[in-house]
């Protein structure tokens, strides 16, 4: 009985010892097959813009294709969620923005933690805001919108690509600017939301750069301002912000990866390599600079990425406790 006990326990430690060889071993060979990059929101969008691109860039340092997967809904928590359950081998990636901050204070229950149920792989690109209004708008600049707005802010439609979404959190931080109480108009993502501003079925959207310059180049929608400290180079006669009186209206949307909590040390490594390869892609670097978007090599980290989410749940959270939003 002794000797089948010592056999069963033998049998059992070489089986794990297996286990963990051959787990050491697929992760060494890791990626041997394409790779899925989960984008929490609908095709076309400002991030899955910023997705495809970085998609392709990095598919040469992997020596893969990364497929990008639309995961839409729940201002992003569908997606993420998705990410958060998947097998953490390094096959399923997520690739999401500041919303990834803000869900804590948004919905009351989530299908993971922010901090816990992932590894950040590192920052990507920081996109800044544009306020734009339909182009027969009647407010010409900035002064008259925030006259208008005062004295018709009952009348006034602030579209949005649902909440939780880049123009969700812009547009709350305008009316908490501003101290008006706006209509607001949700969407199911930012392309939705950006063709009635141009079928003028809406009035405002304040939106990411990846997803407006193009319209504010062509004319199609009336511009006011960006939300980035500096003027931006695509966008060189648009005021910022702060130019027009809001000091404190400075806010950028980043970018992040991630993947699951228990994916190899070794994967993780790898991936991060392969982003800081994409980053310093020509035609990256390219079709980010025509979108307004800043590629923020130097943060391409772990580390940064986790301090930026721990830096940022709590001003979230205090800005929708002030402006009276309530988790869902």
């Amino acid at each position: 009985m002794l000797h089948t006990l010592k056999n069963a326990r033998l049998f059992s430690h070489l089986a794990l010892a297996f286990a963990m060889s051959a787990g050491t071993a697929m992760a060494a060979d890791y990626p041997d097959h394409p790779v899925s990059m989960i984008i929490p929101f609908t095709a076309g969008g400002p991030t899955d813009n910023v997705a495809r691109s970085l998609g392709e860039a990095m598919q040469k340092s992997l020596g893969q294709t990364v497929v990008i997967e639309n995961k839409a809904g729940a201002g992003g928590t569908i997606g993420t969620t998705q990410v958060a359950n998947a097998k953490p081998d390094g096959y399923d990636i997520l690739l999401m923005h500041i919303g990834f901050s803000t869900a804590p204070s948004l919905y009351k229950r989530l299908g993971y933690d922010p901090e816990k149920s992932f590894r950040p792989v590192g920052l990507v690109v920081d996109v800044p805001m544009t306020l734009v209004a339909r182009a027969d708008f009647p407010a010409n600049n900035m002064k008259e919108l925030v006259e208008y707005l005062k004295a018709n802010q009952d009348k006034v439609t602030l579209a949005n690509a649902g909440v939780g979404a880049a123009s969700h959190l812009c547009g709350t931080m305008l009316m908490d600017a501003l101290g008006v109480k706006l209509l607001t108009v949700p969407y199911k993502g930012a392309g939705p939301a950006m063709n009635d501003l141009l079928g003028k079925q809406v009035d405002l959207l304040c939106d990411q750069t990846t997803n407006t310059t193009q319209h504010i180049k062509a004319k199609t929608v009336k511009a006011y301002a960006i939300t980035s400290e500096k003027r931006n180079a695509q966008l060189p006669d648009l005021p910022t912000m702060q130019e027009e009186g809001f000091k404190d209206f400075s806010v950028g949307i980043w970018h992040g990866m991630w993947v699951p909590a228990k994916t190899p040390d070794n994967v993780v490594a790898k991936l991060q390599s392969a982003l800081k390869e994409g980053l310093a892609s020509p035609k990256f670097k390219e079709r980010m600079d025509a979108l307004g978007a800043t590629i923020l090599t130097e943060q391409a980290t772990p580390e940064a990425l986790d301090a930026k989410v721990k830096e940022q749940i709590p001003v979230w959270a205090e800005l929708f406790k002030k402006a009276g939003v309530k988790p869902q």
